[in-house]
C-alpha cells in the first residue's frame, strides 16, 4: 500500500503531514511511502532524512498517485484532479456543511477521512489533531503576546526597583486556553481565566490560575466537551459581567469557538476603549470573525492603543513540532486501520470501527 505526503502549498503553511521519525515506522510496517520533494524542509525535515528514512522522493503528481494520501490542510481544486481514483485522503477539511471540494472528491471516487470529525473518546486521544494543534496555538499565542507587551511579564525585582507581574485574561478554557493559560503561569503572568463551562472551573485552578465566576443565569456546556452558544439574554450578561474583569487586564487572551459558527463576541469595541494603552490582545478566534470585532485575520493592528494580534495559523509558527505531533495522531489512527497480510497492509472496513465510522464523509 503506497502512502503518498506532498508539500503543503497554502499560502504561510510551514507543516507536513509526516515526518521521517513516523516515515520509518510506517516503512517498518510495509508501507510503500512517496514524499514529494522539499515537502518539510519548512519544518526542518530535509528531503536526506526522509530517504534515509526509506521513503522514495518523488514529485507531486507521485505524492497523489497514491492509496493513502495524507494532508495537513484542506486540498484545492488542483490537488483533487491529481488524487488517485478510489483512493482514500486523510487530513483536515476545515469546514462545515455544504462542500463542493468534498463532493468533488467523493464523485472521483475518493473515500475522505475527515481529521475534525474525530470523535471526543479516550481511545481516540491519540487520534485527536485539533487537540494536538490547538495545545500548540495555546502556547505559541502567549509567546506572541510577551514580546508584543512593553513590559515584563513575571514580577521582576532588581536594583534598579521592581516590577509587578503582568495581569492576563484568557477566554475559553479548551484546549488551547488550557495551554495559555499554563504557559502564562510558566512565564510569571498573573492569570485569570474564564469559560462558560462550569466544569472547566477546576482545571483552571489546577494548573494555578484564577477563575472568574459569572452568573449567566444558563450552562454554555455542550455535547462532545465542546461549548454551546448561549441565548442573546445571557450573551449580554456575559459581555457585560466581563467588561470590569477585563478592563484591568494587561493581555487579553481569547479562544472561545463553537463548531461551525461564527466567534462569540466577548471583547467589545468599548471595551477595547476602556483598556490601558499598550495592552495585547491575541484573538485565537480570528479565522472565524474573531471574539473581538476590531481583529483583522492575519494581521496585528493597533486599536484605540491596543495592540490586536489576528493571525490564524500559530501551529505553523512551530512548524517542526507540530508537524511531528500531527504525523503521529496520523499514524495512530492508521494502525487501527490496517491489518497485515502476506501481500503487506490491507485496509480493514472503514464502517466497522467507530473511529474511522465517525470520521469517514459520505
Amino acid at each position: 500500500m503506497r502512502i503518498g505526503i506532498p508539500a503543503e502549498t497554502r499560502l504561510g503553511e510551514a507543516r507536513v503531514a509526516s515526518t521521517p521519525e513516523i516515515v520509518k515506522k510506517l516503512k517498518s510496517k510495509g508501507f510503500e511511502l512517496m514524499v514529494e520533494a522539499g515537502a518539510g524542509v519548512r519544518a526542518g525535515y530535509p528531503d536526506a532524512d526522509y530517504a534515509a528514512a526509506g521513503a522514495v522522493l518523488t514529485d507531486r503528481a507521485g505524492a497523489y498517485d497514491v492509496d493513502l494520501l495524507l494532508k495537513v490542510r484542506r486540498p484545492d481544486g488542483g490537488d483533487v484532479a491529481a488524487m488517485r481514483p478510489g483512493g482514500l485522503f486523510i487530513g483536515l477539511l476545515e469546514s462545515c456543511g455544504e462542500d463542493a471540494i468534498v463532493a468533488a472528491m467523493l464523485a472521483k471516487g475518493v473515500r475522505v477521512l475527515g481529521m475534525e470529525r474525530m470523535p471526543r473518546t479516550s481511545r481516540a486521544q491519540s487520534m485527536d489533531a485539533l487537540s494536538s494543534q490547538a495545545n500548540i496555538a495555546g502556547y505559541r499565542a502567549v509567546i506572541e503576546a510577551a514580546a508584543r507587551f512593553g513590559r515584563f511579564f513575571p514580577m521582576m525585582m532588581t536594583s534598579a526597583g521592581s516590577a509587578k507581574p503582568a495581569r492576563l485574561v484568557v477566554l475559553g478554557a479548551g484546549v488551547a486556553g488550557l495551554q495559555a493559560i499554563a504557559t502564562a503561569r510558566r512565564l510569571g503572568a498573573e492569570v485569570l481565566a474564564y469559560d462558560v463551562r462550569p466544569e472547566t472551573r477546576e482545571q483552571i485552578q489546577s494548573l494555578g490560575a484564577k477563575p472568574i465566576d459569572l452568573d449567566l443565569g444558563e450552562s454554555g456546556a455542550g455535547e462532545g466537551g465542546y461549548a454551546k452558544e448561549l441565548s442573546a439574554e445571557a450573551k449580554a450578561r456575559q459581555q457585560a459581567a466581563l467588561a470590569d474583569q477585563l478592563a484591568k487586564a494587561h493581555v487579553i487572551i481569547t479562544t472561545a469557538l463553537i463548531p461551525c459558527r461564527p466567534a462569540p463576541v466577548l471583547v467589545t469595541e468599548d471595551l477595547v476603549q476602556r483598556l490601558r494603552p499598550g495592552s495585547v490582545i491575541v484573538d485565537l478566534a480570528a479565522a472565524n470573525g474573531g471574539n473581538c470585532p476590531l481583529t483583522v485575520p492575519d494581521e496585528v493592528v493597533e486599536r484605540h492603543g491596543v495592540l490586536i494580534v489576528g493571525y490564524t495559523n500559530y501551529p505553523s509558527m512551530v512548524a517542526s513540532d507540530a508537524s511531528a505531533f500531527y504525523a503521529r495522531n496520523l499514524a495512530n489512527l492508521i494502525e487501527i486501520m490496517v491489518e497485515r497480510s502476506d501481500q503487506g497492509p490491507v485496509l480493514k472496513d472503514l464502517m466497522a470501527d467507530d473511529i474511522t465510522k465517525a470520521m469517514l464523509v459520505s
